[in-house]
């Protein structure tokens, strides 16, 4: 990886596996940052659940898990995505990467700051564009997705998730109860509007998790996540879907990852390096 410009994503979920393989096609070395127990829902379109078995692919990616820098560096030098497990990013100060793409999505900011390379990107709300990083990339569904923010917040979270084939907030399937999450149906079923997904175990038995629509399941918890109520647990797509869907990146994550590129090449246009 000598000849290419390390790029340190904090986050590997579907959102963020969208941005990775953008920066990975286009030839920079890409090293993901990661909590010990990541909560990807739409598990087979993100790349952190090598945090768990090792190694994930989606598309055309391959992405390992490393334990130390030096061995990222060996998975980097064969053009493949390495993965550290740094929720506070400690590694930055000593990597000193070209650039850092903070894709969590926590709706607020969990420590990226400008310091931390000479190009900084935060996907959402949550940052000021021109404080806290360089540029801010809208992530809200609508005529704005995808745009680079130069100077203040993308749009304020509304809590809802973006509409799909007419329908937001149900198609997100949430906790009720505080306990442990086991799966029924997978990722690709179709699911009845009613029809039971999942239990979770609480002190006091098990508790019925239902699907809230019908639709194609495109995203559900792993087994045996210790879950607080209001988790979110799946989420359900209305269309028809060809379930090969399920597996592909999101036309949505695409299109922010699209604009992360963007917003790098434009940072090095305007900085001169």
């Amino acid at each position: 990886m000598s000849n290419k410009k390390l790029v340190v994503v904090r986050g590997g979920g579907d959102m963020a596996t969208g941005t990775i393989q953008k920066l990975h096609r286009a030839g920079f070395a890409v090293l993901i940052l990661e909590t010990a127990k990541p909560a990807a829902i739409r598990r087979k379109v993100a790349l952190c659940e090598a945090v768990y078995d090792g190694q994930s692919q989606v598309e055309d990616i391959t992405c390992l898990r490393c334990s130390n820098w030096q061995e990222a560096q060996r998975v980097l030098a064969k053009d493949q995505v390495a993965l550290l497990i740094d929720p506070e990013a400690k590694c930055v100060t000593d990597l000193k990467p070209w650039a850092v793409v903070d894709a969590i999505l926590a709706k607020r900011n969990l420590g990226t700051t400008r310091s931390m390379a000479p190009k900084t990107i935060a996907l959402g709300p949550g940052f000021a564009a021109g404080q806290d990083v360089d540029i801010v990339v809208e992530t809200m569904r609508g005529h704005d997705l995808g745009r680079l923010v130069l100077t203040g917040s993308a749009l304020p979270n509304t809590g809802v998730p973006g509409l799909i084939a007419g329908v937001g907030k149900e198609r997100v399937v949430y906790a009720e109860a505080a306990g442990v999450f086991q799966a029924i149906h997978k990722i690709g079923d179709t699911v009845s509007k009613g029809d039971t997904i999942a239990f979770i175990t609480t002190s006091t038995g098990k508790v019925a998790v239902t699907a809230s629509l019908t639709g194609v399941l495109r995203g559900i918890l792993r087994d045996n996540f210790a879950v607080t109520k209001g988790f979110k647990l799946a989420d359900i797509d209305p269309r028809q879907l060809d379930t090969a869907k399920c597996v592909r990146i999101s036309d949505k994550s695409r299109c922010v990852g699209g604009a992360v590129l963007e917003g790098l090449l434009y940072l090095e246009k305007i900085q001169g390096y």
